[in-house]
């Protein structure tokens, strides 16, 4: 069963890269059938494990898959090393007896881990429709003639500083995804990017560098809308300072009541 990440890389795939299902077969090593599912529904389907599965047996290996991907630096693009040339090299010559499927779940946790050790800066300047930036804030309201407090989500466009505000009774996960399906019919789009703090209804977990354990419905969200996202570094602030500041801007504008009186 496919992941909800390789989910989103084949869709990614095929919507924004245009490539053919059947060059996205051959890319991941899934066959033309699972790729369909993945590109016709962003939501995993569900599986039940019926029997437990076999021991690991990559251990032995993993030396030597490290080897073989440090050689394609030095390769040309089509001669490099695959998953699935590696996979056939380790079985036919070398004895390992595991699956496909670990081979290529260890050489993703390779890449993954040497993507997060590049240094990443958020551009200052940003093309029409590339970026927005999300995020909470906090209100105090009348409702019904009682003081309450509500939540403020907030989604600016980083090229025209175009603002989306929407109040909800809380933050959870449910009302930060309502939150942005009424953000793109506002915007009438969906921008490239997303910028967010480490959010909790989008971040489990915060590893190494900007590297993310997501929520794997967020996952699912970006996958059906098809935008990418981005992590600001923990307590640096300037790096989404823009919808910050409109945060402050939409309680003292939208929610402040001008009380006047009339002098007889």
């Amino acid at each position: 069963m496919l992941k909800v990440e390789e989910r989103e890389a084949i869709r990614r795939a095929y919507y924004v890269e245009h490539k053919s299902i059947r060059a996205i077969a051959r890319e991941f090593q899934h066959s033309r059938e699972t790729v369909q599912q993945a590109v016709d529904d962003a939501a995993p389907q569900t599986y039940t494990l019926q029997q437990p599965r076999a021991a690991p047996r990559l251990g032995p290996y993993k030396t030597r898959i490290q080897e073989l991907l440090a050689q394609n630096a030095a390769l040309p693009r089509k001669q490099q090393y695959t998953s699935q040339r590696i996979y056939q090299l380790l079985r036919d010559e070398e004895g390992y007896q595991g699956a496909a499927s670990t081979i290529r779940g260890y050489i993703g946790q390779l890449r993954r881990a040497e993507h997060a050790k590049r240094t990443v800066y958020v551009p200052l300047a940003f093309a029409p429709g590339a970026a927005a930036q999300v995020d909470w804030g906090e209100a105090t309201v009348l409702l019904a003639g009682t003081r309450q407090v509500v939540q403020l989500f907030v989604m600016e466009l980083c090229y025209s500083r175009r603002t989306f505000v929407m109040a909800f009774p809380t933050q959870r996960q449910e009302a930060f995804f309502w939150g942005h399906v009424q953000a793109f019919h506002f915007f009438a789009g969906v921008p490239h990017t997303l910028i967010y703090d480490n959010l909790k209804a989008a971040v489990y977990r915060i590893l190494q560098g900007r590297q993310r354990q997501e929520q794997a419905r967020f996952v699912q969200l970006r996958s059906h809308y098809l935008f990418a996202s981005r992590f600001c570094t923990p307590g640096a602030g300037h790096e989404k300072g823009g919808v910050e500041g409109r945060v402050g801007f939409s309680r003292r504008n939208y929610l402040v009541v001008q009380q006047t009186s009339i002098v007889g």
